[in-house]
Formats: structure tokens, sequence, C-alpha cells
């Protein structure tokens, strides 16, 4: 089995993912949405624990040395990189396919990171047409969202068929996504990875009410400029929350304290839905996935055969 750098060398020798920009132009909010949960992780005091993973580059200057590696970390050198690729895109008004040039002029190590940032997401992200949008989360920035591998689905089905399911929110800072995107939703109490408390045990914290998990989502603030606002650009603004609709196994391992969930095991949770918003704005508070109405809404969105 080759080491993790032998792989690299030979992605890179063969051109495999070269081409990972141009396959996925036609989704450039996605690629906003990458890059723009790629700087908050890298920007976060808590980088050294939640910027995971670390890529693994090669200098295209030199293709046989490694410009960024895990065993050597340079957050200066990534963030000069990503700097570069949201400079270029506050300027250009075309597709990312587009722009590979006007990157390798400004920084050469600055389209390899865009292609990592793409290739490295484990998750399926997929914007919604707005015919498809569940109307109560009053955003225009809705995507589907599938973030775990598929022996995980296969478990989580397992378990449904068993107990049932139903659907919770889950409200985390923008800065965590870069990982949770690739690595799933983990049971991150009493661990580095912990940013509040676990007042009701180790799990996964979910909620039935949206203005809890809006809570849990916080706030990130970019710098002023980042986004150009005379584009049509998605995330022109400062401030951005996330929000994800996630469908739950309801087993005796769920413990439900009120609008506050916890389930314990990962296996028993997969996301479905992610909701943006941006200049620090959110939507209704008061969302009740139980409520019989807003369950069906959740229900003909999940069973669209758009997908």
């Amino acid at each position: 089995i080759l080491r993790m750098e032998l792989c690299v060398f030979s992605f890179y020798t063969l051109g495999v993912m070269s081409e990972a920009t141009d396959e996925v132009a036609t989704g450039a909010e996605v690629i906003d949405l990458l890059v723009a949960m790629c700087r908050a992780a890298l920007e976060s005091k808590r980088k050294s624990i939640i910027f995971d993973p670390y890529p693994s580059i090669v200098d295209p200057c030199n293709p046989k040395t490694l410009a960024f590696t895990p065993k050597r970390k340079s957050y200066d050198r990534l963030q000069a990189a990503l700097d570069s690729v949201l400079l270029v895109r506050q300027l250009s008004q075309g597709p990312y396919c587009d722009i590979k040039k006007q990157l390798d002029e400004v920084d050469h190590l600055a389209h390899p990171l865009l292609q990592w940032i793409l290739a490295s997401n484990r998750s399926h992200i997929v914007k919604l047409p707005q015919n498809r949008h569940l109307r109560f989360m009053h955003t225009p920035h809705q995507f589907l969202l599938i973030s775990s591998p598929p022996y995980k689905e296969v478990r989580f089905q397992m378990a449904r068929k068993l107990y049932g399911s139903t659907f919770a929110f889950h409200g985390s800072h923008i800065e965590n996504w870069h990982s949770i995107l690739r690595n799933g939703l983990v049971n991150a109490s009493y661990t580095k990875l912990q940013l509040h408390g676990a007042a009701y045990g180790k799990g996964i914290y979910l909620s039935p009410n949206s203005g809890i998990s809006f809570g849990y989502s916080g706030k990130n603030v970019l710098e002023d400029g980042l986004w150009s606002t005379q584009s049509s650009q998605f995330l022109k603004s400062k401030n951005i929350n996330c929000v994800a609709l996630c469908e739950v196994v309801l087993s005796k391992e769920l413990q439900q304290h009120g609008n506050i969930w916890v389930c314990p095991v990962p296996d028993h949770v997969c996301t479905r839905f992610l909701f943006v918003y941006e200049n620090g704005q959110i939507g209704d508070v008061h969302i009740d996935t139980q409520d019989e109405e807003i369950h069906n809404e959740i229900l003909q969105a999940i069973s669209s055969d758009t997908f």
C-alpha cells in the first residue's frame, strides 16, 4: 500500500482530479461555500484542532516535493494561498473553471489548494432548485447534504427499519463545517473538539426547535470586501450561519430532554439538508420539526425524485 505522500505524488503525476474544478463548474455556490468554510476554519483560534484534514499538495513548480503536508504545517502559507483564491474570485465574474490562469499568476499554490478543497470534500452537496426548497427555512441558499459515507448510511437504514426515524436540527459554527463535510458528524463530547458544554451527556446534540440550533450556529465575521457586492456571487456578506436538518433514529439510545436531544450513537444521525444564511441573518426560530405540517413538507422533499 502506498504511503500518503506517494499517493499524492501519483495523483499529481497522473493528473487525477486535475479537472475537478471543471466538473463542478456549474455548482459555483457549492464551491463558494466550501471555500468560505475552509477560510473560517483556517482563521479560527482552534485551527490546530478543527482544520482537519490538513492538505497534502504537490508543489507544481517542483513536482518532487510537497508544498503542503501535515508533517510540516504552515497555516500562514495556506492562508496566503487561500487569500489569492478569494481575491481572484472577488474580481472574476466567470465560473471557477475559467480562473486557473489568473490564480497561477497571483500564487502558484492557489489553484492546487482550490482543487484540494473540492477533492477532499467527501460529502454529497447539491444546491436545491427553488421549487424544492423547504419554504419554512426562509433562505434561498438551501442544499441537499449527505455527509455520511455509504457504510454509515447502510447502518442508519437498518436501524431506521427497526426503530423508525424523525427529523431534528443541528447547529454548528461555520468554522466546524470544513471538518464535518470531510469527517461526518461525530460525537465530540468530552473531546478536544467540544466547543459547548455537554450538560445532557455524551453524544451528538440536536433539537426539533430551529431557534436552539440557530443559537449554536454562531456567527462568522469575514474581512470587509471579501466578496464583491457588485456581483451576483454567493456569500457576499461578512457573517455566515449554517444549520443542518438531520434524520435521527428513534431508538432507546436517543435521549430527549425537552427540545434538547442527545444521540450517543453517531450511526443513528445522518444529515439531509444544509441551510445557509448571510449577513448574520437567521430564519424562523419557532420551527418545530415535530409539527405535522412541517414534518410532511420535509418528507415530501426527502422523497422527491429530483435527486
